[in-house]
């Protein structure tokens, strides 16, 4: 299906695309900290509503 070298490859972006990822949020913990402080708030409510949305399509049908 796929051949060696493109195995590597996908192995190695996948573990370089990573540890970049790693790294940069390694270097703006310190903003996020500010920033991102009650996003913990935004996904608590985007959660209920979806869950509104899903008791209210089984309980009409």
């Amino acid at each position: 299906m796929f051949s060696r070298g493109q195995l590597i490859f996908a192995a190695f972006f996948a573990l370089s695309f990573v540890l970049i990822m790693i790294w940069s949020y390694r270097k703006d913990i310190k903003l996020h900290k500010i920033y991102y402080n009650k996003v913990w708030l935004v996904a608590l409510g985007i959660i209920a509503v979806i869950a509104l949305f899903a008791t209210l399509t089984f309980w009409l049908h």
